[in-house]
């Protein structure tokens, strides 16, 4: 078994076993889904006009709240230092992280994001499609997460801090596989926005792991 696929059970294992992350995840997602209608009101055409762009709202505020997790408790106990110190590249072991965390909580999101469209009135042909978009954006959401996370590192406010450097950033994709939605349910050409998407994501991918890396290095120094 390579040493990579060992960090990554190891990763995914502590976001599992500790403190609940996806348990908070999932019912944050469920409140808000479930406090639209109270906040909205009842007309089934107002909600079915809202549950696209309050699924995606929902989803990225969920993902944002497991961030903190992924580099403070390791730094907190000292394992980041032998993390940083060991055979793998360190950019490989934050992409591993950020892989672990959407594994772990941006894996079962993308599940829960089409139930909720749905429930919020949006039309249940677009369940494939919002399945895939979310699980596109919540590993772009991941890996963005991966840097706010890594800049905060050691900060005595990391999760305020991660917020106001993350949630900037999360906006794009939020518009983008929103817009992807809203042009299927109108009948129009949705494949330009899954392209975008997919390219905000590609991006954060080639970038998060090098300036994560950096980031926590400079907090371990």
């Amino acid at each position: 078994m390579s040493r990579a696929w060992v960090l990554f059970g190891r990763e995914f294992g502590l976001a599992w076993g500790r403190g609940g992350g996806l348990v908070l995840a999932l019912g944050f997602y469920a409140a808000i889904t479930a406090l639209t209608p109270l906040a909205s009101g009842s007309d089934p055409e107002l909600l079915a006009g809202m549950a696209i762009g309050s699924a995606w709202l929902a989803l990225a505020l969920s993902s944002l709240l497991s961030l903190e997790r992924m580099f403070e408790r390791d730094y907190e106990d000292g394992a980041l230092d032998l993390l940083a110190l060991g055979p793998e590249p360190f950019p490989v072991v934050c992409l591993i992280k950020a892989l672990a965390h959407w594994a772990s909580i941006g894996l079962p999101l993308a599940l829960a994001a089409p139930v909720a469209m749905i429930a919020l009135g949006a039309p249940s042909d677009l369940a494939g499609l919002s399945l895939l978009t979310a699980l596109i954006g919540g590993l772009g959401f991941s890996f963005t997460g991966a840097m706010g996370a890594a800049l905060s590192l050691g900060s005595r406010r990391g999760g305020l801090l991660i917020a106001v450097v993350v949630l900037p950033l999360f906006i794009p994709p939020v518009v983008f596989g929103a817009g992807v939605l809203t042009s299927a349910a109108q009948g129009l050409a949705w494949a330009p926005g899954l392209a975008l998407l997919s390219a905000w994501t590609l991006f954060a991918l080639a970038l998060s792991p090098m300036v994560a890396a950096l980031s926590v290095r400079e907090a371990l120094d």
